[in-house]
């Protein structure tokens, strides 16, 4: 994953092990997390951290980049899922901006959307997939539909198009709410996390990187009930010709999203149904 780094104004050749020795020397113990020596948190700008670690003593060191924002997204849950090479992070699987109802109703209609009864996107949910880096903060049991408030953000893992509205691969999207498609991938060999998206820029903040001098760009997207956040990388866009990203112009391709649980967590509901 050393490539997210280029959404975040790093180079492709940048050395990780000046990266590595930085949050060792500067950084701070990264929260919900393991053993502090091992697993640090260092700042960049406006939000923007690396996540400096390693699992194994004798391991490689491990440098993603994080953001942490105030935006709130809802999330009915579907399936917490672990993941091997990390028992501090999990898969999030649900329905973002699900209708407002009870654990129970909600649980219902995944059952009939699992029976192809109803599309819970019809209302205006709409799946996703995300890695919770906190997740240790999750409860073991969770009702099924139980909602949670998670701050996300996706990074480009590759942008096929950038341009005009006018040049979105499927029409019909144009006439969804926000113009917005996520789709997660769901094939066998296709990395948890990740999603096909095809969204309208609504905003673009220029950022530096402090560390390298680098300029990167924070987009902030269109979609049902609250924007999402993403990252791409310069790079990867002029390398493959593509625009500078700007506000009207809708982006394409597959990001990889994560996060942190914001809310939802307390309460006697989150103690029926086990997830995984």
């Amino acid at each position: 994953m050393d490539f997210l780094l280029e959404c975040v104004g790093f180079p492709p050749d940048h050395p990780l092990d000046e990266l590595v020795g930085r949050a060792l020397r500067d950084g701070e113990p990264a929260a919900w997390r393991g053993d502090p020596r091992t697993h640090r948190r260092l700042a960049l700008v406006a939000g923007v951290d690396l996540a400096v670690e390693r699992g194994d003593p004798e391991g490689p060191w491990t440098v993603v980049p994080q953001y942490r924002q105030d935006v709130r997204l809802r999330v009915a849950v579907e399936a917490i899922r672990p993941v091997p090479d990390s028992r501090f992070d999990a898969l999030l699987l649900g329905w973002a901006a699900p209708p407002v109802r009870s654990d129970e109703e909600f649980a219902g209609a995944l059952a009939a959307e699992r029976a192809g009864v109803l599309t819970l996107q019809s209302p205006g949910a709409y799946p996703i997939a995300a890695y919770l880096s906190d997740a240790r903060r999750l409860p073991t049991r969770l009702v099924a539909g139980h909602v949670l408030a998670v701050t996300l953000a996706g990074f480009a893992l590759d942008v096929a198009y950038l341009g005009p509205n006018e040049g979105v691969f499927d029409r019909a999207i144009l006439e969804r709410e926000g113009g917005a498609c996520i789709e997660p991938l769901g094939g066998r060999e296709d990395p948890g996390g990740c999603a096909e998206v095809s969204l309208r820029i609504q905003a673009v903040r220029h950022l530096r990187n402090p560390i390298t001098g680098r300029d990167f760009d924070l987009l902030t997207v269109d979609a049902p009930e609250r924007p999402h956040t993403l990252f791409v990388s310069r790079w990867q866009l002029e390398r493959d010709r593509l625009p500078a990203p700007r506000p009207g112009l809708r982006i394409e391709g597959v990001f990889l999203f994560s996060g942190r649980i914001a809310g939802g967590l307390g309460g006697p509901r989150a103690s029926a149904t086990v997830f995984g």
